[in-house]
């Protein structure tokens, strides 16, 4: 009676082994598809915003975060000075930039 025990015992270590390999597959196609989904696409878009930011320009006409539209009328490491009218400036954060515009569309 104790002998069949003890291979009882004994077997079910190597079931469990392939058991929880098993239920770690899920875990891990979880991982691949949201690299895939969210992960990746973040990171190309940050780096096409960097690309952006690194391009910008004396007479580039930007658009803000916050929506102001204005063109570039000189440029530093860490901000950027905007012409929102003639003679009105206003000194924004090189990283508050969020699209460059067409020439020609701020008047």
């Amino acid at each position: 009676m104790l002998i069949s025990e003890a291979y009882a015992q004994a077997a079910a270590p190597a079931a469990g082994a392939t058991g929880g390999l098993m239920s770690m597959l899920p875990l891990v196609l979880m991982f691949v598809v949201l690299y895939f989904v969210m992960i990746r696409p973040q990171m190309k878009r940050q780096k096409e915003t960097r690309a952006m930011l690194e391009a910008l320009s004396k007479g580039d006409e930007v658009v803000t975060q916050g929506g102001v539209i204005g063109r570039i009328s000189k440029l530093g490491d860490t901000f950027v000075h905007l012409e929102v009218a003639n003679g009105v400036e206003l000194q924004v954060q090189r990283a508050a930039i969020v699209q460059v515009l067409p020439k020609g569309t701020f008047k």
